[in-house]
């Protein structure tokens, strides 16, 4: 998961390949409830692990639930519907999760406990007082702990003798599908007699109580429904556990890789994204975003837990679609709408405005940045195609909404060649914090940016890439560890540095199985990170780095690091050989004094006996012997920026080449 303050796509073009998607979330934590209600233990396969659910899990651990975890199986002991009399009171942080703040508020109810619920300051502006109405109906007892009608809330101990079971319990259907969805999942521990459940007005998101519904039965509720309007849980309903269920890949996070295969044309050969872990047999609603993709133009294949998706009509077709069916799915429609034919109309889609940020605001302040004419209104939204000539950069607010910044990410195939800036990726982990990986695991794009950072040996030049690298998300490669890993397999198979060797280490070089992560340098899978970073290993480096034939097998090794989003790249010549085309080159010096000075520091601190006067004299012997030599000289590229770092610290570096970097990009302020 990207956890960086905004992430650069860069301009993509092609994708194709194959996605395996997380869990559902509406499955997820309607089946975590569902286990910790029932009797017995749930078996839970392929859960999805994000925010939500981990919020959920934190919550049922609270409550007294038996959590063991294993991989992707988790295995819930449920508390059987009672709680233990008479515990104090337990406050429950929920964050922004509606599906489990809803859903718990009305199971805790009638659980017999005494509880706070709170959430993050969105969570506070999210309304549930019609949930609260239809509760209180019933005779719980529930306050408002700041405005009436949204959370905080303090929940108090029932007897459940005390309940008001006669009369039907009315609750309105037009705000959000989640407080009949709350009802349904926490009535069945009140069920001494026939419980009706009435809806008030148009229930919308009908799909998402079909899930509930579907899951009930499967742990042993079997709710009569007529119709929309009229819900009965039998007398003597008891949660019993399946043993064993399946958790099936999200349908809303299948829509961006749906409208991916409907946008982009095939790359490496194939012409396809194949999407596996839901087909088109899905109990999810959302699962029905197909027939929209194919009104719009995109060719879709199915299985029963595959996909296969595919540009057909180009450009998409324009469409006016009741989206209440898909409210969540509906969001990646209105991007897919900036490559049609003509302006696309969702309507019925006032849930938007209650989710995690008001949806249709959010979205027509995003679509205006990148250019795009947009008319909205309380419950529909209007979005005009944009012409190549029409779009521009932004830099796109994602309001904490994980939906908004994985549906702006499909802005990044416009064909004006333009790349798009996310702000706060990590939102995605709300429901799929690998969004952005799987997305660049099948994306291509016709140039991926490169940041080089050049310069002579103990410049700091490693320190700096490797901190700009995690702040823009981007991966790394430190060139000289290279040159080091080499030196070192040079050493282990008996070879040295001279001519009459080099074909040998020039074969070691190209086939390094050589990988960075986390400040370590990992050959075949052994941490080399102490043994490549002595002065010895060094002396190799510089000789190994003079052999032609190295230089070469080392060349592709190098270039195969330039991969999605973008990479910092550090060395001697990243910027004059490696990578020519970077997008920002910067040259680091330094004094010889000074960074003897911080040599000696290092090499002191883990306890290797060393003078300044040595190292200097190393240094400024290194220096000349880099500068001269007749293969990729140490020099900066022509176009490179410099930076004398002697008297700046590793925060005012960082500093500095952050703001060349957005010197270099075309986004205005967010």
């Amino acid at each position: 998961m990207f956890s960086t303050a905004f992430l650069d796509i860069p301009a993509l073009a092609g994708a194709s390949g194959t996605v395996r998607l997380p869990g559902s979330k509406s499955i997820s934590n309607r089946v975590l409830l569902l286990a910790a209600l029932a009797s017995g233990t749930t078996t839970v396969h392929d859960l999805l692990d994000s925010d939500d659910t981990r919020v959920m899990l934190d919550a049922l651990r609270a409550l007294g639930c038996g959590i063991d975890a294993a991989g992707s199986t988790l295995r819930i002991t449920g508390i059987g519907g009672q709680l233990k009399p008479g515990g104090p009171l337990l406050p429950l942080f929920l964050g922004n999760a509606g599906t489990a703040m809803r859903p718990l508020t009305a199971a805790l109810s009638l659980l017999g406990g005494d509880f706070e619920l709170s959430g993050v300051p969105r969570m506070h502006e999210r309304p549930i007082g019609d949930l609260v109405d239809a509760l209180t109906q019933l005779g719980c007892r529930i306050d408002y702990l700041g405005n009436p009608g949204y959370p905080p809330l303090r929940i108090r101990p029932v007897d459940h003798a005390a309940l008001v079971l006669d009369a039907p319990i009315r609750v309105r259907g037009d705000v959000s599908s989640q407080f009949l969805t709350a009802l349904l999942l926490a009535l069945p521990l009140a069920a001494r007699k026939d419980i009706v459940i009435e809806v008030v007005g148009e229930l919308i998101s009908k799909p998402y109580i079909e899930i509930t519904l579907n899951l009930l039965a499967r742990f042993g509720i079997a709710v009569r429904r007529e119709g929309w309007e009229r819900f009965t849980i039998p007398a003597g309903s008891r949660y019993s556990s399946p043993g064993d269920i399946h958790v099936e890949a999200d349908a809303s996070s299948a829509s961006y890789f749906i409208a991916l295969g409907a946008i982009a044309t095939g790359a490496s050969g194939q012409d396809s994204i194949r999407i596996e872990g839901v087909g088109a047999d899905s109990i999810q609603g959302d699962i029905r975003f197909i027939e929209a993709a194919r009104q719009m133009g995109a060719q879709v294949d199915s299985g029963p837990n595959w996909l296969d998706v595919r540009r057909g009509a180009w450009p998409l077709k324009a469409i006016d679609l009741d989206a209440n069916h898909i409210p969540d799915a509906a969001m990646t429609l209105a991007v897919m709408a900036l490559y049609a034919d003509g302006p696309s109309t969702l309507r019925n889609i006032a849930s938007w405005r209650v989710k995690e940020t008001d949806r249709i605001d959010a979205m027509a302040n995003e679509f205006r940045k990148l250019g795009a004419t947009v008319d909205s209104g309380p419950d529909f939204i209007r979005v005009h195609p944009l012409e190549r000539s029409g779009w521009q950069a932004a830099s796109i607010r994602t309001y904490d909404d994980h939906r908004v910044a994985m549906c702006f990410s499909l802005a990044a195939f416009n064909p004006a060649g333009l790349p798009v800036r996310i702000l706060e990726p990590h939102c995605v982990a709300k429901t799929f914090p690998d969004y952005f990986e799987t997305l660049f695991s099948v994306a291509e794009a016709p140039e991926v940016p490169v940041i080089c950072i050049d310069g002579p040996t103990a410049s700091g030049k490693g320190t700096l890439a490797a901190e700009v690298a995690r702040l823009l998300g981007y991966h790394y490669l430190d060139s000289g560890s290279l040159y080091r890993v080499t030196g070192l397999a040079m050493r282990r198979a008996g070879l040295s540095a001279e001519p009459q060797h080099e074909a040998q280490i020039a074969a070691l070089a190209a086939a390094l199985p050589l990988h960075f992560t986390e400040g370590k340098v990992l050959l075949a899978g052994e941490d080399v990170s102490d043994e490549i970073r002595t002065e010895a290993a060094g002396m190799d480096a510089s000789r190994v780095s003079t052999l032609p034939a190295v230089r070469e097998a080392l060349l592709a090794l190098q270039q195969r690091f330039r991969q999605l989003p973008g990479l910092v790249a550090d060395g001697r010549d990243m910027g004059t050989v490696i990578f020519p085309d970077a997008a920002l080159k910067v040259f680091l010096t330094a004094s010889a004094a000074q960074r003897a000075e911080r040599r000696h520091k290092q090499l002191i601190s883990k306890g290797i006996s060393t003078t300044l006067d040595s190292l200097r004299s190393d240094l400024e012997a290194r220096d000349a012997r880099d500068s001269s030599r007749s293969v990729a000289p140490l020099k900066p590229a022509q176009d490179a920026r410099h930076l004398d770092n002697s008297q700046l610290s590793i925060e005012q570096s960082i500093d500095q080449v952050l703001n060349w970097w957005q010197e270099v990009q075309p986004f205005k302020p967010a």
